[in-house]
């Protein structure tokens, strides 16, 4: 157990808050594993082999891609990513998708868009659990700002609270319900930091009519 612990300890760069436990857990895990047959073994060693190969040349081409989109989205002049939590992959998602912002007259019709209306007209003032969200609009778009909601509400302490009270607002569906509302309120920042090119400000925050910043 020790020598798994060293192992843990320096493979994980001291990053292990438990490492003692982690040895524990995974000398518990391997030992209720089945052994494999002999006959197999060679096969199932190849097949892992690969399988861990094909993961690592993924990685890497991720990697590369990541770095050409965070290239290519320096070139657009945009603020998006002066957001806590939007890096350079939410916000060429975002943009690409949205495209000229001078096509929407104000944030609710740049929600509507992405699908992100509820019927009976209720978003931030849901209550019904039961009440779906639309089936139309850009399902690309909706699905980049509830990611991007889901990375900001651990950033920014104004979505963190705002995603905490409609979590506990929610009696089914919590975590699915609350990154949806919160991707909604995050809509309205989108809108208003693409219309005016101004920065994210932490000390200010939009109000939910008019798109502006309010202190």
């Amino acid at each position: 157990i020790q020598e798994l612990i060293d192992f843990l300890v320096e493979k994980g760069k001291n990053r292990f808050s438990d490492p003692e436990g982690y040895a524990k857990e995974i000398k518990r895990i391997a030992r209720n594993c089945y052994n494999i047959d002999r006959d197999i073994q060679d096969a199932v060693n190849l097949t892992l082999e690969t399988s861990l190969d094909t993961i690592k040349a993924l990685k890497s081409s991720l990697k590369r891609v990541n770095k050409a989109i965070e290239r290519e989205v320096s070139k657009f002049q945009q603020t998006l990513d002066s957001i806590p939590g939007i890096g350079p992959i939410f916000t060429s998602g975002i943009i690409a998708e949205i495209g000229n912002i001078s096509n929407f007259t104000d944030e609710a019709k740049l929600a509507k868009y992405a699908g992100l209306v509820w019927n009976h007209k209720q978003s931030n003032d849901y209550k019904s659990d039961e009440t779906g969200m639309s089936k139309y609009g850009n399902k690309y778009l909706r699905y980049y700002l509830i990611q991007a909601a889901n990375s900001v509400k651990n950033y920014c302490p104004e979505y963190k609270d705002y995603y905490s009270k409609k979590h506990k607002e929610s009696t089914k569906h919590k975590h699915k319900r609350a990154l949806v509302l919160s991707a909604r309120k995050l809509v309205r920042l989108i809108f208003v930091l693409l219309r005016d090119n101004v920065l994210y400000d932490p000390s200010q925050y939009l109000n939910s009519s008019g798109g502006d910043y309010q202190t």
